[in-house]
């Protein structure tokens, strides 16, 4: 038995057989440890067990017993799992299975963003691999995101498979031949109107999609937690109006993807497909559009590399993406709606690029001061133009 640290959680390696004959001194040595570490949550990591007892289940049963949670136990082999759900104990413990180990060589790489890289495993399978490598609750609650929003009529690819690569996590998706927005707008820039108005297009009928209160996070919430994160950064007429702002948004509980840049829609033959589907939430469109100002302005006014480097395309294609989709995507409102609506968009991505900037640390730490400074200079601006911040 040996054990290891993940954040908030200590890992106890069991190997080998627990049974009667060393059920006592498992027990011992797993209380010793638990007492020992108070502040970590214990996990059994049963990578390596080859058979369990009778006797080491009540020993888990017992270990479980104390917890204030339940008992995470994680790479259970087949066998092992098969005794424990005989036995009830899948109902009584939090059980994952042991993950699949794959390798990536060969493997082309078909995009990467914040959390990880996008592998192409073969013509119809994808993986994304996380770069932290504690990312197996993000994975599996992005499974859970993606299972409600596809259940609830959105349009998404939902994970069948996590597995391991190397140290890290990863994803699986069958794709059937997808490619994304973004590769397809590279690969055919003659066509880059028609492309935009599909993705416009797309995203405003995403936005019809209504779900019940209380089924996904509200991204007003979201964003006045933001607000008192950054609420050192403010002087206090700003942060009151801002708050004001936000805390007036009427309820709203339309889907909002949260990153829905041109790489995180698939498109599969004439099907477009959401992924990438952590920030899923409900509120007005306005925190949708906002991560597009973001990624196809805000973080290319001071460092024009960006676009290169994660958006594979040239400063003024950027500007093009988002000035079309705007207008596409207001095409059925006038003019003066539009240009009012870019306001209240341009301060919801303000405070978003704050929190990247200053909280995640997003971004190459040299320009950091220098988008703090320009995100509260357009703030300071643009609080006064607008009267709300609801554009749906």
């Amino acid at each position: 038995m040996h054990t290891s640290y993940e954040n908030n959680r200590i890992i106890i390696y069991l190997e080998g057989n627990l049974d009667s004959n060393n059920a006592g001194e498992i027990s011992d040595a797993l209380d010793r440890i638990i007492k020992e570490n108070p502040e970590y949550d214990p996990v059994i990591d049963a990578g390596e067990l080859q058979y369990i007892s009778s006797s080491g289940l009540r020993v888990l049963l017992r270990i479980a017993k104390s917890q204030s949670r339940p008992l995470v136990v994680r790479s259970v082999t087949p066998e092992i799992y098969e005794i424990l759900e005989v036995t009830g104990f899948t109902e009584i413990l939090e059980v994952h299975r042991k993950l699949r180990e794959i390798s990536l060589d060969g493997c082309a790489i078909i995009g990467q963003g914040a959390q990880g890289t996008v592998y192409r495993l073969d013509a119809d399978t994808v993986v994304k691999v996380y770069d932290h490598p504690d990312s197996l609750p993000l994975i599996e609650n992005e499974r859970e995101l993606s299972r409600k929003a596809f259940l609830s009529g959105i349009p998404t690819a939902i994970s069948y498979d996590i597995v391991k690569v190397g140290d890290q996590y990863g994803a699986v998706y069958e794709m059937l031949r997808a490619t994304t927005y973004s590769d397809l707008l590279k690969e055919h820039p003659e066509q880059k109107e028609d492309i935009v108005r599909k993705y416009a297009y797309f995203i405003r009928d995403f936005h019809k999609t209504e779900l019940k209160q209380g089924q996904l996070p509200e991204a007003k919430a979201v964003f006045l937690k933001y607000l008192d994160q950054l609420r050192h950064l403010l002087e206090e007429d700003l942060y009151s109006r801002l708050y004001d702002l936000f805390e007036a948004m009427p309820e709203n509980y339309h889907a909002i993807h949260g990153d829905i840049q041109m790489k995180n829609i698939m498109l599969s033959g004439e099907e477009s497909l959401l992924i990438d589907m952590e920030t899923l939430s409900v509120g007005d469109p306005v925190f949708d559009l906002m991560s597009l100002y973001i990624t196809y302005v805000l973080f290319n006014e001071d460092d024009p590399d960006d676009t290169r480097t994660f958006l594979g395309m040239t400063d003024e294609m950027s500007r093009f993406v988002w000035e079309k989709t705007l207008e596409y995507y207001f095409d059925d409102r006038d003019k003066r709606t539009s240009a009012e609506a870019e306001k209240k968009i341009r301060v919801a991505a303000c405070i978003r690029f704050l929190f990247q900037t200053v909280i995640l640390e997003l971004g190459k730490p040299e320009f950091r001061q220098v988008r703090i400074h320009r995100a509260l200079t357009y703030l300071a601006d643009l609080v006064g133009q607008v009267d709300s911040l609801a554009i749906g």
